[in-house]
């Protein structure tokens, strides 16, 4: 029997051990999607307690303790910091099998040599070892935890309105090695059936100077605001869809469709996509301009739960797997682009891993030489980066397409803790290329084998995003 989170924890087969601790364990971090914000990066915060860094914001960490029956006054509540770590280390036991026991094992490891398991019985002894350490260890700050991981690279997610303000200040700072780069969230501008559109609108015109009448004249704001995110040093744009759409419209039609949306009347779903459409294939040419990746995230059910998005907000960990038709407007939306000479280099991310194979057939469509691997299936997405999903995402990638051409893992967190999911993700694929490697279908040609393991875990996206 193996004991837990040992050195070789994941990694079952000798090739495995070999490939993970020779070559996968040393390699930087290129950290290209999270939602960390660049202020704390900035100002270098420093945490007074393992629940700001570890609970605060972390809707994993908050479903968790609503599926074992936690108060809410104890996960967004106002119990005490200790109250809330208490009542999520009486809950992390029962939650075998889900990556959060690995991940959190990991972190108390990694960042505070914390080697034990934590339950309530052990909860007062880790909060005052963890504490102590946030307190008075100068490597656990913002900064020092992010250097002290190995990090690159750190793309944030960014409203088009932003002044870019952290970033400026980080890029001039000489004594940061680390790149902080902004990435371009437009969702708010494109998503106008949601509300808080037309406020939105009227932001981005204070925010360029510009009126806007038309659908035109959001591309103009958005040009603008692209080529500003550009000279600070963006590489990449993320969008968060409902669904994948390509609904191909007049911009009379379009503009239609947004003008019924700012005066909140309702709208059918061939308008709302023939506007969606219409904006998201604008940016799109101008991230093949600039060279930027392209990311679609889809296949999400947003806030299902009416009364607590009422009580708490978007973004509290009520979110869940949506069953979509993406496939086929995929499809068309990447052939439109594809038509024109216009398909940026583009990451597709399904939440619903049953797309997995889709996906990696759609890439073998739309690939082109100027990008080994332009078109990707992003890494398993939120409810599918655990063990499980990332071998089958893993799995269907390589039956499908060149898995040796993957950019890997990202944290798509907002804890400075969570680097740990890389080291994470680099057990499963060491431990998957070991089984097929012993297995006999694959040759234990370590040379080989360990440029492609470094590739994945960060040469890749190190080439795709520029750095």
């Amino acid at each position: 029997m193996n004991t837990f989170l040992t050195d070789d924890f994941l990694l079952d087969t000798e090739t495995a051990k070999a490939l993970y601790h020779a070559y996968a364990a040393k390699m930087p971090i290129a950290d290209y999607h999270c939602h960390i914000d660049p202020k704390d990066i900035w100002e270098d915060r420093r945490f007074e307690n393992i629940t700001q860094i570890w609970l605060g914001g972390d809707h994993y960490k908050w479903r968790l303790m609503r599926s074992n029956g936690v108060e809410e006054k104890y996960i967004t509540g106002d119990a005490s910091d200790w109250e809330k770590f208490e009542k999520f280390a009486q809950t992390l036991p029962r939650a075998i099998g889900n990556p959060m026991y690995h991940w959190c094992h990991l972190e108390l490891k990694n960042y505070f040599g914390y080697t034990g398991v934590l339950n309530g019985e052990t909860a007062r002894e880790v909060w005052e070892l963890c504490n102590d350490k946030l307190q008075h260890d100068p490597a656990m700050s913002a900064r020092g935890l992010i250097l002290g991981s190995n990090v690159a690279m750190v793309g944030t997610t960014d409203d088009p309105c932003s002044d870019l303000i952290w970033h400026e200040k980080l890029a001039a700072d000489s004594s940061f090695p680390v790149q902080v780069c902004p990435s371009f969230r437009p969702d708010p501008a494109v998503n106008l059936h949601k509300s808080g559109f037309a406020a939105y609108l009227e932001q981005l015109e204070k925010t360029t100077g510009r009126t806007i009448a038309t659908v035109d004249d959001v591309r103009a704001a958005l040009s603008d605001r692209i080529a500003f995110f550009d000279a600070h040093g963006c590489r990449s744009a993320d969008h968060g869809l409902d669904y994948v759409m390509c609904r191909e419209v007049s911009d009379e039609a379009a503009t239609a469709a947004m003008n019924k949306a700012r005066l909140g009347e309702p709208l059918t779903r061939e308008e709302a996509e023939g506007y969606q459409t219409a904006v998201i294939l604008h940016c799109a040419r101008e991230y093949r301009k600039l060279g930027w990746v392209m990311q679609l995230h889809f296949s999400c059910m947003r806030n299902p739960n009416s009364r607590m998005m009422a009580q708490l907000g978007p973004d509290t960990g009520f979110d869940c797997i949506a069953v979509t038709d993406s496939c086929a407007a995929t499809y068309r939306l990447m052939d439109a682009l594809e038509r024109e000479g216009n398909l940026p280099k583009t990451v597709l991310y399904s939440l619903n891993p049953a797309d997995n194979e889709w996906i990696d057939t759609l890439l073998g469509a739309f690939q082109g030489p100027e990008t080994a691997g332009k078109i990707q299936h992003g890494s398993a997405w939120w409810f599918n980066d655990n063990k499980t999903g990332m071998t089958e995402q893993l799995t269907s990638l390589a039956n499908l397409s060149v898995l040796g051409n993957f950019i890997g893992m990202l944290t798509d967190s907002r804890s400075l803790l969570s680097y740990a999911r890389h080291e994470y993700f680099r057990r499963v694929l060491c431990a998957l290329l070991g089984r097929w490697v012993e297995n006999g279908e694959y040759p234990r040609d370590m040379i080989t084998l360990g440029g492609l393991v470094q590739d994945i875990c960060f040469n890749n996206a190190k080439r795709y995003f520029n750095l």
